[in-house]
């Protein structure tokens, strides 16, 4: 599909990568790269549309069947997907179930008639990426294949070595922070064939690492407020986004 600099409307799909988390607002709401992309279209274009149908903590089967049918049915001229990464970090994980359902919510996408954008997500420097790296990477790989099969743009911020930098990643270490969501913003934006307004693969400025006891008490305190919780959510199969609702379920105008 030949790409359109004039999109009038955009669908988002997925979980907290693209609900926008950790750049919080005044009213407790969040603004992500998703939200960042919408607003600089809507800038370029009247009238233009904007869902954003992601919720924190979903799976890709979950997305396969509560988002991708509603995403496809508003005919959208851009949707993204972005999915399956909360799968690959749960202990046990079939990754090739995991492709498969990918494989069909992109399917599902794709009859919308839309420009469909798949991500290779970023991936934060550290033993937890280097643990699921196979994984992920087996995941990322059948991204690759499902995009070329729907002509799909794929973004690929795995390879990004500033996104890895742990000074692009909020507290709780799961999500992009601030300048995190610009670049994956400005990334997708360039993906698009706009025109680019920043290099967002740009290296952070070299600081000195922090000292011991701040890494440790860095570390206490995600342990306390991330860590901890989350773990508990995992051993009584609670999801962070239980009962919560999608912030745009719907394909309305957007001034950003």
């Amino acid at each position: 599909m030949e790409m359109n600099a004039h999109y009038t409307s955009f669908v988002a799909v997925g979980d907290s990568f693209t609900e926008g988390m950790s750049d919080g607002l005044p009213d407790g709401s969040y603004r992500g790269w998703a939200d960042l992309l919408a607003a600089r279209l809507a800038a370029r274009t009247p009238g233009f549309r904007y869902a954003n149908l992601a919720v924190r903590g979903k799976l890709i089967g979950q997305i396969l069947d509560d988002q991708a049918g509603p995403a496809a049915a508003m005919g959208a001229d851009l949707v993204t997907l972005v999915g399956g990464l909360n799968d690959v970090l749960r202990p046990k994980c079939d990754v090739d179930q995991v492709c498969e359902r990918f494989a069909a919510a992109a399917q599902v996408l794709a009859g919308g008639g839309g420009q469909l954008v798949l991500m290779r997500s970023p991936g934060r420097q550290g033993p937890v990426l280097e643990h699921f790296r196979p994984r992920m990477e087996q995941l990322f790989a059948h991204i690759d294949a499902v995009a070329e099969r729907h002509g799909a743009v794929v973004v690929d911020l795995y390879a990004s070595r500033a996104l890895a930098d742990p000074r692009m990643w909020a507290d709780d270490r799961l999500h992009l922070n601030a300048e995190g969501h610009r670049r994956v913003a400005e990334a997708v934006w360039q993906a698009l064939g706009l025109d680019a307004t920043a290099d967002w693969d740009a290296p952070l400025p070299a600081a000195l690492p922090p000292g011991w006891r701040a890494r440790r008490s860095a570390d206490l305190r995600f342990a306390r407020e991330h860590l901890v919780p989350w773990i508990g959510r995992r051993l009584s199969g609670r999801s962070s986004g239980d009962g919560r609702p999608a912030k745009r379920p719907e394909l309305l105008p957007y001034e950003g």
